[in-house]
């Protein structure tokens, strides 16, 4: 019933936007921000572009106090996340995505680039100082983005150097122990072009008391980032960008506690540390007539742990209770991507029309290094486990843009994949997953009425298939006899597929006062991978395994009103229905018909942005948010959520003094479940476990601009 009330509300509310739109032309007020996309091929603005996406830029960022990607992905339409981790690594995206990683490798359903480097799986890298804007593509994007880009894919670019020199001071304080600094510097280097760096610092004591050890800081947050950005005229018609980025995240983790507060009982806390450097080179030739050529390549080199306190608690914690364990997973990733790319810079004649053209060559190569190990003290020494999972990807690549006459565009594209990705571990298990794919989409878009565009879009999505590598290792343990055929015949899993149609509509007012964006969308997934989990004999096992289909279909809407020269309204809405079909837990559960995982039915933000003076702004928004599923393979559920944000900025000469609060009601909410017994206390009952997103958060800013 809820689901239906939401519908009709967000039908209603859309109807309404609609409807004022209309009226909005007759009475121009302010103009809106045109945003300009660069997540395309060619840079476009976002109401010009044939496909659900969303772009908000640095100063929303700032309205909620963010500083990082995690911050803002609430405000977002069908976009959700998960914890797990001390910082949001995987996101979903219209219901699709992963929610955790431990023994085995995966391949992300969401990608995640920054400044043309792939960072995806590694969503805490996402930080957002000196950020200019984050693009979120929904829908199959692996046409333009490849494996990664099965659901949607999110692009971070950085603020673009420019001839004058320019700078940013940040400076921040807030509860929990919060202390930020950074510092972004730009201009023109003679020779070498323009330039600009940025460096960024910040800590935390997190929001968890450790009861047992008498510390307040086992969650804590220490990052460091550095950015540069170089672009240089090597010569006539030759150009270079290069660009480095450095990251170092000492983070703790302790978020799980048995009796579901904030306050855990773990006398080993963990840690979720990443050090990552990568660097990209761009080199772009535009002296050819009608063509330009780009040459690119990036290196990404990221170290990582992770670990936890394995039993949350302490020895003696029940009466007679001496177990304790630890369990650490630390990581070694290298990628090297190297792409050329050609298109086309005025349009070729062509059966009676033009077209413009893109073609592309794609060469990725992922390797993973993991050892685990896990600890037991009672047997005094660790249990290792060691694995290599080499990804090997080529893939060529075209999109065709036909104008078939003024009002009417159909754009083309084509995506050919194949990957070999050879799999070994220290339990002897050797895997080679490969297969050949395709993905692409076929856009037709009507711009036959001033500000409008009318578009229609099949596009089809994939990501590779891969090995359960702890499955077959755990095959081979005499206590699971009863489990072997049922683990070994979850070895490996096949590639995944999603199709979607999507029907849009942009609009602007022609006065500029006024954006309406909305989608209606339907996607079919074939050979779903969907994570189950064997928990029996004190062993809790994962794997990924596919289910025979799966349903997606829902609603977006992105509305923005320059309502008066002072007040600016904005929201957005989204619905989502998803059902699961062909999935059988390893208890003989059939999930049938049920919801997909973190797939909450509805999600808005509705916010005012208000100046109050030449010198002063409010800002207030909403986050709203429904429950969830927080598994595929149990019925554990995040609660529907309201978040309250609010900001005040006062600017003197060149500085920005803000204060700002996220959460301010300080609700306490889930973002990562799992159903399973760890309590002797009570004998080891089945229960749900909860990490809680952050509490009510204050803080404040000062920036100075020069």
């Amino acid at each position: 019933m809820s689901q239906l009330k939401f519908s009709t509300l967000a039908l209603a509310l859309a109807s309404a936007f609609s409807a004022t739109a209309v009226q909005a032309q007759t009475e121009p007020t302010d103009i809106l921000e045109r945003i300009t996309i660069t997540g395309e091929y060619r840079a476009t603005t976002i109401d010009e572009t044939p496909t659900s996406v969303t772009a908000i830029v640095n100063a929303e960022f700032a309205e909620r106090g963010a500083s990082h990607l995690e911050d803002v992905l609430n405000k977002l339409p069908n976009v959700n996340f998960s914890g797990g981790s001390s910082r949001a690594r995987f996101i979903q995206i219209r219901g699709i995505g992963e929610r955790s990683q431990f023994v085995d490798p995966i391949n992300p359903s969401v990608g995640l680039l920054i400044d043309g480097i792939n960072y995806s799986g590694l969503g805490q890298a996402a930080q957002l100082f000196d950020i200019s804007q984050v693009e979120v593509y929904r829908g199959p994007q692996s046409g333009r983005f490849g494996a990664d880009g099965l659901a949607g894919m999110i692009v971070l670019e950085s603020t673009r150097a420019q001839a004058e020199f320019s700078g940013l001071w940040h400076l921040g304080i807030g509860n929990y122990g919060e202390r930020q600094g950074g510092l972004a510097l730009g201009g023109e280097l003679g020779a070498l072009g323009t330039a600009r760096f940025s460096v960024y610092q910040q800590r935390s004591d997190g929001f968890t008391e450790n009861v047992y050890l008498q510390r307040d800081d086992t969650q804590s947050r220490s990052e460091r980032m550095a950015r540069l950005n170089v672009f240089s005229d090597l010569a006539e018609n030759w150009d270079l960008q290069t660009t480095v980025h450095a990251l170092s995240q000492d983070n703790g983790y302790d978020a799980f506690s048995l009796d579901n507060t904030r306050q855990t009982l773990s006398d080993e806390p963990g840690e979720d540390d990443l050090s990552s450097f990568a660097a990209r080179t761009a080199l772009t030739y535009t002296g050819f007539e009608s063509s330009e050529w780009l040459v690119s390549y990036s290196y990404l080199d990221a170290e990582s742990t992770y670990s936890y306190d394995e039993d949350w608690s302490f020895v003696g914690i029940a009466p007679g209770w001496e177990y304790s364990s630890f369990d650490s997973y630390q990581r070694d990733r290298q990628d090297h991507t190297l792409e050329l790319r050609g298109l086309s810079t005025q349009p070729v004649q062509m059966l009676g029309a033009e077209h413009d053209w893109v073609v592309g060559l794609y060469r990725y190569q992922r390797d993973e290094r993991l050892q685990r190990d896990f600890f037991n003290f009672d047997l005094g020494s660790p249990d290792r486990f060691l694995s290599d999972y080499d990804n090997r990807h080529l893939a060529v690549y075209g999109e065709l843009s036909s104008y078939l006459n003024r009002d009417w565009t159909l754009t083309t594209g084509l995506r050919g994949e194949r990957y070999d990705n050879p799999y070994t571990d220290s339990n002897g298990v050797i895997e080679e997953p490969n297969a050949t794919m395709w993905g692409g989409r076929l856009s037709l878009s009507y711009q036959g009425q001033a500000g409008h565009l009318y578009y229609a879009t099949v596009a089809r999505g994939y990501k590779p298939g891969g090995v359960n590598g702890e499955a077959l290792g755990k095959a081979q343990d005499p206590s699971l006899t009863e489990l072997r055929e049922f683990l070994q015949a979850r070895s490996t899993f096949a590639p995944e597929l999603l199709t979607s149609l999507e029907l849009g509509h942009k609009w602007a007012s022609a006065d500029g006062a006024m954006a309406l964006r909305s989608a209606l969308f339907v996607q079919a997934r074939d050979d779903v991978q969907l994570k189950g989990w064997i928990n029996r004999d004190q062993s809790f096992v994962g794997y990924l395994q596919n289910a025979a289909s799966g349903s997606v279909s829902g609603v977006e809407v992105e509305w923005d009103y320059q309502w008066t020269e002072a007040a600016n309204w904005f929201a957005t809405l989204a619905w989502l229905d998803t059902e699961i079909d062909g999935f059988v837990t390893e208890d003989g559960i059939d999930m049938t018909g049920r919801d997909q995982a973190h797939a909450p039915n509805y999600q808005a933000n509705v916010g005012l942005r208000y100046d109050i003076s030449d010198a002063v702004t409010a800002v207030v928004q909403v986050d709203a948010k429904d429950g969830y599923y927080y598994s595929d393979s149990h019925f554990s559920r995040a609660e529907a959520v309201e978040l309250l944000h609010a900001r005040i900025d006062w600017r003197v000469g060149g500085w920005n003094l803000s204060a700002w609060a996220r959460n301010l009601t300080d609700e306490t909410y889930g973002i990562r479940g799992f159903f399973f017994g760890n309590d002797p206390r009570i004998e080891y009952a089945a229960r749900t476990y909860e990490q809680f997103g952050e509490p009510r958060r204050i803080g404040f800013t000062a920036r100075y601009a020069f």
